[in-house]
């Protein structure tokens, strides 16, 4: 009896700490913002029996985590940044997950004609022309990085702009309440703007441009740099975000019947 009593006090015991596993993961303000983060770590933990800590910051500080060894993984969306951390050795690759795309948000009335655009350059060459609020996120994230790239397409540079381009330095959230508050123009990532609550007086007025597509990526930091991080865990996490179960739930997530995310990682 006493032996069997044992038995089942060592297996709840490791039973209990292969629950209590804990995995580390970078993620953008943008993905959390956008509520798939609420729908995903439940199944993770259903499934694979792993606790995801998400670090919410801008994708420049997620990458920087990840070189610091202070994460296991990133998710992040900016290809360029991504691509030059795994060339450098402080990844061991990348991992396209899923996709969305940018958007430009501004005031209802759209005093720059933005609506009006016949592509994403056209519409910062309005706002540069007009010069309304604009707010931008200003953090080296995905989406300020991506802001920039517009702006170097366009041949505008903000460093040049007026007090009306408005630097915040803050998260996607953040940012959208800021513009909310100012009646300004701002570019964010679709999820996110769907899943704002504080619209006020801005409406989605331009999107479709192929230069706005905005693709997530998945990142294991490399053990050969940082020894100390859970690569088990960041390979075990990578085969389920790429799997059939995660495919179901990014697909089939939707806010008033919208698709806020498609997947699109390939098989190994």
């Amino acid at each position: 009896m006493i032996p069997r009593i044992l038995t089942m006090l060592v297996a709840l015991v490791l039973g209990s700490a292969a629950a209590a596993e804990t995995i580390r993961l970078a993620v953008t303000t943008s993905f959390e913002n956008s509520g798939l983060a609420d729908v995903l770590l439940p199944a993770i933990s259903e499934d694979l029996g792993l606790e995801v800590q998400l670090l919410v910051v801008g994708t420049g500080q997620a990458l920087r985590l990840g070189e610091a060894g202070d994460v296991d993984a990133i998710l992040v969306h900016s290809r360029t940044a991504e691509e030059a951390f795994v060339a450098d050795g402080h990844g061991t690759y990348r991992r396209e997950i899923m996709y969305n795309d940018f958007v430009f948000i501004g005031p209802k009335d759209d005093p720059a004609g933005v609506a009006e655009a016949t592509s994403a350059t056209d519409v910062l060459k309005r706002i540069g022309v007009t010069q309304p609020d604009f707010v931008s996120r200003g953090d080296d994230s995905g989406t300020h990085k991506k802001e920039l790239a517009l702006w170097q397409a366009a041949d505008l540079s903000p460093e040049r702009f007026g007090p009306w381009y408005r630097e915040v330095g803050a998260g996607m959230g953040a940012s959208l309440n800021t513009a909310a508050g100012l009646d300004a123009y701002i570019l964010a990532d679709r999820a996110s703007w769907l899943n704002f609550g504080n619209k006020a007086n801005l409406a989605l007025l331009y999107a479709g441009d192929a230069a706005l597509f905005n693709q997530y990526a998945y990142l294991a930091v490399n053990p050969e740099r940082h020894p100390h991080v859970r690569n088990d865990l960041a390979v075990k996490l990578e085969e389920w975000l790429t799997g059939p179960r995660a495919a179901q739930l990014i697909n089939g997530y939707a806010i008033n019947g919208e698709t806020l995310f498609v997947f699109n990682a390939k098989p190994e």
